[in-house]
């Protein structure tokens, strides 16, 4: 690749992006009161200067404040995996909060226990409560393990992604012992005293850890995703299962971001047993909700101990979790929009996808690769693919990615500002796959002149 071809279509692009977008580029200048001059921080993860602004979005488009149109691929980083403003949650928020009333009451809804089943079906595990995010999910997640195993440390893969629990952000160093993930905010204390890990799809390394003696339970995503998706070699997961059992540790699958495998995320498609299933995101249709699964086992193991304070502070639950308005979000998601025969389109519209820009790639014997996880695909730049998360992070290329998001950008695609990540929503049409597939071929086509 001409690097200095890179760098001059990437500015072309920069300067184009600028121009098409005044309004977005004043609000973010007039937003003086806001921490970095946006509601979230992350939402200063892009490559021009300024992020767009939202002024409208339903199904699989988005416009901005500037009136242009885009293919979402991007979908809130799977919060909007049920497309923007569904129908059938739009009407069940709208007949909570509208014709019901009460948003919050600390009061249980006949929907959680639904919602509960439903959930059960797909996950396999018999016993759920809910968060408002899938962080905190994590979180609790972590605090009964360590309740009930009466150790202290927690397992994560490097290069995972748990949201902001403290305890997964720890890499691999480079003499094979954790350290603290570049980047780390304020730590409460040196990572390695709460936290171990291992590379995925490293079963010595694993077992390696594992002997210490001392891990609660192994947080993992079946799949790597915020790193790129990064997919089990044969047999991984099952050998996963089989260390955490005879060392003792909980197994908890986070499925926040591979429920895009299927309606049971990975646990369902790829037959696992974890102990705790964590969720988040996608299940509330936009609305914010997480959940945790708890096998009977572990469950009864719990609820029999009179020394943990479950119902106030003993650091587990939040006055709004499991409100009204998000257990009716995630009812009317569940039962009318990410259903099983959604994700079936949404699956095939995603290997579309990746069957498009593969061709992209080998047309022009392109070191890159692409994977898909069921509705979510997405390329990177090195092949074969990378298999764990610290190689994976290597074959980043800020300068590439910047290129391809502005150009898709600057003519109507988005895709997630983290990595390239293309999500499939039950609105999502083979039209906005075709869309994306040309755009992508001309940047690829440019980029290489």
């Amino acid at each position: 690749m001409d690097r200095s071809r890179l760098a001059a279509l990437l500015q072309r692009e920069r300067n184009s992006y600028a121009q098409r977008n005044p309004r977005s580029a004043a609000a973010y200048a007039r937003a003086e009161h806001l921490f970095g001059r946006v509601p979230m921080t992350w939402m200063n993860k892009q490559a021009a200067g300024f992020p767009l602004y939202l002024q409208s979005a339903r199904g699989s488009h988005v416009t901005d404040l500037d009136g242009h149109h885009y293919v979402d691929l991007c979908l809130g980083d799977t919060g909007a995996m049920a497309g923007h403003s569904p129908a059938p949650v739009t009407e069940a928020v709208t007949r909570r909060l509208a014709t019901l009333g009460g948003a919050t009451a600390m009061m249980p809804t006949e929907d959680a226990e639904w919602v509960g089943a439903e959930l059960t079906r797909r996950f396999g595990l018999p016993r759920w409560s809910f968060s408002l995010t899938a962080t905190d999910a994590n979180r609790w997640a972590i605090r009964l393990a360590r309740a009930v195993t009466g150790r202290s440390k927690i397992l994560v893969n490097s290069y995972c992604y748990h949201g902001s629990v403290d305890e997964s952000l720890i890499v691999v160093g480079e003499d094979g012992d954790g350290v603290s993930r570049p980047g780390n905010v304020g730590a409460p204390c040196d990572v390695t005293l709460t936290s171990r890990v291992a590379e995925f799809n490293d079963v010595e390394g694993l077992a390696r850890q594992l002997a210490h003696g001392d891990v609660a339970a192994v947080l993992m995503e079946p799949a790597l995703t915020n790193i790129g998706i990064v997919l089990p070699e044969p047999g991984y997961l099952n050998a996963v299962r089989a260390l955490t059992r005879q060392h003792g540790v909980l197994l908890i699958n986070d499925e926040t971001h591979t429920f895009s495998a299927g309606p049971g995320g990975c646990t369902r498609a790829w037959a696992l047993a974890p102990d705790i299933v964590t969720i988040g995101k996608a299940i509330g249709g936009g609305v914010p909700i997480g959940a945790y699964g708890l096998s009977s086992e572990l469950a009864d193991a719990i609820l029999r101990r009179d020394d943990l304070d479950l119902v106030d502070m003993g650091g587990v639950g939040g006055t709004l979790a499991g409100n009204a308005l998000s257990i009716a979000a995630a009812r009317a998601t569940l039962e009318h929009v990410l259903t099983d025969s959604a994700f079936a389109q949404m699956t095939a519209l995603a290997t579309t996808f990746t069957a498009a820009v593969t061709k992209v790639i080998e047309a022009h014997d392109l070191p890159w690769s692409i994977s898909q996880l069921g509705a979510r695909a997405e390329y990177r730049f090195a092949r074969p693919a990378p298999r764990d998360g610290t190689s994976s992070a290597q074959a980043a290329d800020a300068e590439l990615e910047d290129y391809l998001h502005l150009y898709l950008a600057n003519r109507g695609v988005l895709l997630t500002p983290f990595h390239n990540m293309a999500l499939m929503s039950p609105a999502t049409t083979a039209a906005d796959v075709d869309r994306h597939t040309e755009v992508f071929t001309a940047a690829v086509a440019e980029l290489i002149a």
